[in-house]
């Protein structure tokens, strides 16, 4: 494989970590960016270039891409449901973030750029049951995204789409749904449901106060997406031909007891479940068609989602430990 100058954003992040040391890995050369002091990073590589910056700032941006060959945009402010459920102006201001990028990009001549959206960008009217219909690209539109953080993806989206129309930035675009893995959040109220669920079995069995708090009826369904899935998905998507905004996530639908009961399977342990019916939770079911990434790569995320969560569980279990021994 050539060796490129690659540059991610949000590289002290969950997802851009595991990116950053994936690339380099692979031998190629990382610029490595986040706004966040570097001993909050998630992760940090001694062979990447390490900087910190605000990439709201277009001076950072144009920085962040001199010099480099390609662009992994992952930076955003955002967290799970209950960040983004009350912080919707914060997470609508990635759009600066993507944004300068964007023009960053464009003005230093970078050969492609890789933009991570969201599942929350499709029609929340598709989403009222439980009993979902996988959700197809298309149904993005007529839009309707999760207020803020959705709407931010969706608008990102099109930037890529006519950077690349007016332009000629070859911009490709993920819809990631739920990616989890080690190295993540885990608790501080920005972690997501399989880290939040490891979390509360893990205390719930250190402290012999057998009871989980759940948010919603327990009913809702998602579907999670492993790590590594993701890590190829993501790659495999910025070397191709796809133009359009593509689903990178699992298809393996669960609902949230569901996975719950996969935890306590986990851990050797049954809890008594107490659900918070006006928590954040969402919509009530969300669903990858994975049609369209199966058609272009042949491939789509195969990681059981048994198997993720035990290695996620083993993972939180150790950070628990040193925590809070």
């Amino acid at each position: 494989m050539k060796q490129r100058k690659i540059v991610v954003t949000g590289g002290g992040g969950f997802i851009g970590g595991h990116l950053v040391g994936a690339l380099l890995a692979q031998g190629h050369q990382v610029r490595c960016v986040d706004r966040k002091p570097m001993e909050d990073w998630y992760q940090t590589f001694d062979g990447a270039e390490n900087v910190v910056a605000d990439l709201q700032q277009l001076a950072s941006c144009m920085a962040a891409c001199d010099g480099m060959d390609e662009c992994y945009q992952l930076a955003a402010d955002m967290g799970g449901m209950g960040f983004i459920e009350s912080n919707k102006a914060l997470c609508m201001l990635s759009v600066l973030t993507n944004t300068h990028m964007l023009l960053a990009a464009k003005e230093h001549r970078l050969e492609s750029f890789f933009y991570a959206s969201s599942a929350c960008v499709y029609n929340t009217d598709k989403q009222k049951t439980e009993d979902v219909v996988p959700l197809r690209e298309a149904d993005a539109y007529p839009a309707m995204p999760e207020d803020g953080y959705g709407w931010e993806k969706l608008f990102s989206e099109r930037m890529c789409r006519h950077f690349r129309e007016d332009f000629g930035l070859r911009a490709r675009v993920a819809r990631y749904h739920n990616v989890y893995g080690p190295f993540g959040t885990w608790e501080g109220g920005r972690e997501k449901a399989p880290a939040a669920i490891c979390r509360k079995v893990i205390q719930a069995k250190r402290t012999g106060n057998l009871d989980i708090d759940i948010w919603g009826n327990g009913k809702q369904t998602r579907s999670f997406m492993y790590i590594d899935d993701c890590l190829k998905g993501t790659q495999d998507i910025m070397a191709s031909d796809i133009i359009e905004s593509i689903n990178l996530g699992s298809n393996e639908l669960v609902t949230i007891d569901g996975l719950v009961d996969i935890v306590e399977d986990i851990a050797e342990v049954k809890l008594k479940r107490h659900y918070k019916l006006d928590a954040p939770k969402g919509v009530n079911g969300r669903n990858s068609d994975n049609e369209l990434i199966l058609r272009y790569l042949g491939w789509e995320p195969s990681i059981r989602l048994r198997d993720g969560m035990e290695r996620i569980y083993r993972w939180i279990h150790d950070e628990y430990v040193k925590k809070y021994r």
